[in-house]
């Protein structure tokens, strides 16, 4: 009888009273359900305030009246990411022009610059695109230019028109030869690239591929 009563004080003593246990259960409910809420009311709160990218930009190629340039892409290059690459001629120092008009965001260095040189081409590669620009051209719309040969021309919060030079073509950051490393995006996404109102061709890099292209990025044309 005394080993009876001492398992039952034993039992009593050790366990939360159900009532207890089920006030406990019902909190934590109660706590993940208000945090979900909050969470739906900021999201609420948050999209209507992120409006829908604007019409796109009358984008122009980034380099000089009339050039012919060869964009081209491979793989592991990352989807809708084009290089450039004169048809003719040295591309080291090649200006390199905004494509519409805007205002730089970023104009600095994008993770290491290396030692590619005009006078040192095969010198150490450095880490991401070396001296790089980006630009707002509003309604959602931006560009980006990398790999450029020394410090950007411009600097942020600039304001620039549609073929302003930003920069000479280079072989910063990691790079294995001269060339610029061009991106528009749409919002928060990356997309195709378009050049005076025409798509450019250069989407994934399940291959290697380029197309050739002559510059309409000329001073008649307004910004």
């Amino acid at each position: 009888m005394t080993w009876a009563v001492s398992d039952m004080l034993g039992s009593m003593t050790t366990a939360q009273p159900p009532g207890r246990r089920d006030r406990r259960r019902a909190l934590r409910i109660g706590l993940a359900v208000g945090a979900a809420a909050a969470l739906v009311a900021v999201a609420v709160v948050v999209v209507p305030l992120l409006p829908p990218p604007g019409p796109r930009p009358l984008f122009q190629l980034p380099v000089s009246c009339g050039e012919t340039w060869r964009l081209g892409t491979y793989p592991g290059h990352d989807a809708y990411d084009v290089d450039l690459f004169p048809a003719e001629g040295e591309a080291w120092g090649r200006p390199v022009l905004a494509s519409q008009a805007g205002t730089v965001t970023v104009a600095g260095i994008n993770g290491s610059l290396g030692g590619r040189t005009p006078d040192n081409p095969k010198g150490p590669r450095g880490r991401g695109g070396g001296y790089w620009v980006k630009i707002d051209h509003g309604g959602r719309w931006e560009t980006q230019y990398l790999h450029l040969l020394e410090p950007p021309l411009v600097r942020a919060g600039q304001r620039v028109a549609r073929g302003e030079q930003l920069g000479r073509v280079g072989s910063t950051g990691n790079s294995g030869a001269p060339h610029l490393h061009y991106e528009q995006h749409r919002g928060w996404e990356k997309v195709e690239t378009w050049f005076d109102g025409s798509a450019s061709g250069i989407t994934q890099d399940d291959s290697e591929y380029s197309v050739t292209l002559t510059s309409n990025n000329c001073p008649a044309g307004g910004s």
